[in-house]
């Protein structure tokens, strides 16, 4: 069967397009300020390359998968991340630590199926918008962010608040502080409520890294230096959920 999965985050939307559980595209734009323009311009974008949408089936999930207007089925990121780090990984027993722009979700799979779950509050600061916003208040972009951060000694920064974070990272620059310094605090602020999300669960598999934070091998790196377990991720991981709904029984 022909299927598209559209993952719509509240930052950037993912799509996979399948042809008899083969994978032949896929591709990601930004949310922006409305989930159903910007499902409705990745229709029009489908269409333009000369995908027959009648021929396929399109299953949304994600932030905003019921603005999703054209979709056959709907399904939570929990099931679709589940079943899309299963694709990617194949294995049957993994955790999966999904780091999104507003929220941060782990995810417990055992023999297959969802175990347990647990996510944090949209105001904590373990987010990867906690990220971008700290970067915006040290006036770098987050690559360099990172590489400070790789070499700063670090500031812990303690506010649960973004605003609040916000505002003592400023106070911190006031005083003095190496950006490098508060760089390395900004990045172990989110790897510590990240574990303690994860220590929440008594867990022996392996570790898996999902969101837009995947294809950062330093925050990979500690963070698992911070769990002292393995954690592993993939190219296409930020595109799990996706993956996850385009391979859902319909």
């Amino acid at each position: 069967m022909k299927k598209i999965g559209i993952d719509i985050g509240s930052t950037a939307t993912k799509v996979v397009i399948f042809n008899d559980e083969k994978l032949i595209k896929y591709f990601s734009v930004p949310s922006g300020w409305s989930s159903v323009e910007t499902a409705n311009n990745i229709k029009k974008k489908l269409e333009n390359d000369g995908l027959d949408f009648s021929s396929y089936k399109v299953i949304a999930t994600g932030y905003g998968r019921i603005s999703v207007p054209y979709a056959d089925k709907t399904l939570t990121e929990i099931t679709c991340h589940c079943r899309g780090v299963q694709y990617l990984t194949k294995e049957k027993n993994i955790t999966i630590i999904d780091i999104g722009g507003q929220d941060t979700k782990i995810i417990q799979v055992k023999d297959g199926n969802v175990n347990n779950f647990i996510m944090n509050d949209k105001c904590s600061a373990g987010t990867g918008r906690f990220i971008e916003v700290m970067a915006n208040s040290l006036g770098v972009d987050l690559d360099t962010l990172y590489s400070l951060a790789k070499t700063g000694k670090e500031v812990p920064i303690s506010s649960m608040c973004t605003v609040f974070a916000e505002s003592e990272v400023i106070s911190l620059m006031g005083s003095g502080a190496k950006k490098e310094d508060i760089a390395k605090g900004i990045i172990n602020s989110v790897i510590k409520k990240v574990s303690g999300l994860a220590g929440k669960f008594s867990n022996d598999d392996i570790y898996f890294l999902s969101g837009g934070l995947c294809s950062n091998n330093y925050f990979l790196e500690e963070l698992s230096l911070y769990l002292s377990k393995k954690i592993i991720s993939d190219p296409l991981a930020r595109y799990a959920g996706a993956i996850g709904a385009a391979l859902s029984n319909f």
